[in-house]
């Protein structure tokens, strides 16, 4: 059974993921821990009718070892090879399958100065291909193989494969692989769903959101004219639908950059590059983040946010009802792939252009000057779901209308 299930997995990130088709390239990105996945994976994109798979291998252990003893001066620069790959398999329209399996922890003691500028660098140098990839012109998908060193800590008590093996169980619930059952008729409902919530919220055209829970969040939310509400699948320049993240369960767009007023506190822990950073705390005047406190992991929190001057306000504001399946699951993943997709949550950093009507056409200063926080080196998701959250939306003409009573949907 369990290879029935690796085989619709790796069906669905080919057939729905990317939607790969025929004589187009793939390139995967993975951790060398998981080589028999993407093995099947390989296998699915050549029966897809693949050109070629390109696969680029990433060792976590060995990058901890770089950050901790590399030469300072590495961490300025990305290694021109690298960045001619992007961009000349993105330019060709090829899709790309990044595969999650980082241990949550794997960077922990590592200077957050390190990670900081290596981040920068790394957007910088590939800034043409992460414009393709945040304008969704080219087909990507995200999902997750587990490794021991997360299992264990998703699973605390489990060692080894048992715990590998209860982390399996609970992405393969999380992404709608079940046995005897067709997972890419099953997203197709699901992103059917997804986009209907979507076309009801934008038939509001909400100029604001009001947030407040009993963790402290008080938050304003403007939105710029002209945002959308999207979810499930999106379409890449071709029109070829494709589905970003596996799994998903949100409904997103973009606030107005210098429309974002009060505290917002998080409600689960956040993995961000290789640390744990919980109990985030944020204040923000006029779009700008103006005070940063995290109970653990603030160094790397403040570094991240300290990346440029865009990170310093938010670039996507999601809505995941709290019953949804992955916060039922009552599992907590500790990778935001999971957990943002089991919570309401924001992104400080870059928005993507295709939140705004034509947005994906218009450059940094036409999406900035229509309200996008449209330029930052980073796009970072951080959760805020709780089960009383409310949020009421405020219409163009001043009506208030109740989006969320205690933590789901009442629209």
């Amino acid at each position: 059974m369990k290879e029935q299930l690796l085989r619709e997995y790796a069906r669905l990130a080919v057939r729905t993921g990317v939607n790969l088709q025929k004589g187009q390239k793939l390139l995967i990105q993975a951790e060398t821990e998981c080589a028999p996945f993407v093995r099947i994976l390989t296998e699915e994109a050549f029966a897809a009718g693949a050109f070629d798979v390109i696969v680029r291998w990433n060792d976590q252990l060995i990058a901890r070892e770089r950050f901790l003893h590399a030469d300072d001066s590495l961490f300025d620069d990305v290694y021109p090879w690298s960045v001619m790959m992007n961009d000349q398999l993105s330019a060709e329209g090829a899709a790309f399958i990044s595969v999650s399996a980082e241990d949550p922890s794997v960077l922990k003691g590592v200077d957050p100065d390190r990670i900081r500028r290596f981040t920068t660098a790394t957007w910088q140098k590939n800034d043409k291909f992460y414009a393709r990839v945040m304008a969704s012109r080219i087909p990507w998908n995200v999902l997750a193989v587990p490794i021991a060193p997360w299992a264990e800590k998703v699973f605390p008590g489990k060692s080894g494969e048992e715990a590998i093996e209860l982390l399996w169980d609970a992405i393969f619930r999380a992404v709608r692989v079940r046995e005897g059952v067709d997972a890419v008729a099953e997203w197709e409902a699901h992103c059917r769903r997804l986009r209907e919530r979507a076309e009801k919220l934008n038939a509001y055209a909400f100029a604001a959101l009001r947030y407040e829970n009993a963790l402290g969040t008080r938050l304003t939310v403007e939105l710029p004219e002209g945002h959308l509400w999207t979810g499930g699948s999106e379409k890449d320049e071709k029109g070829i639908d494709f589905v970003a993240n596996m799994p998903t369960e949100e409904i997103f767009t973009a606030p107005k950059r210098d429309g974002v007023n009060g505290v917002v506190c998080s409600s689960k822990p956040l993995a961000l590059n290789g640390n744990l950073v919980e109990g985030i705390r944020l204040t923000l005047k006029d779009g700008r983040i103006t005070d940063i406190h995290a109970d653990e992991g603030e160094e790397y929190l403040r570094a991240e946010i300290e990346i440029d001057e865009g990170a310093h306000y938010f670039g996507e504001v999601a809505l995941v009802p709290y019953h949804s399946p992955i916060s039922e699951s009552g599992v907590l993943f500790y990778n935001t792939l999971f957990d943002e997709n089991a919570s309401c949550h924001f992104a400080f950093g870059q928005a993507y252009p295709t939140c705004l009507e034509g947005g994906a056409d218009l450059s940094k200063e036409e999406l900035l000057a229509r309200g996008l926080n449209a330029e930052s080196n980073t796009h970072v998701d951080f959760m805020i779901g709780t089960s009383d959250l409310s949020i009421i939306g405020v219409t163009r003409d001043g009506k208030e209308i109740p989006v969320f009573v205690n933590g789901d949907f009442a629209i």
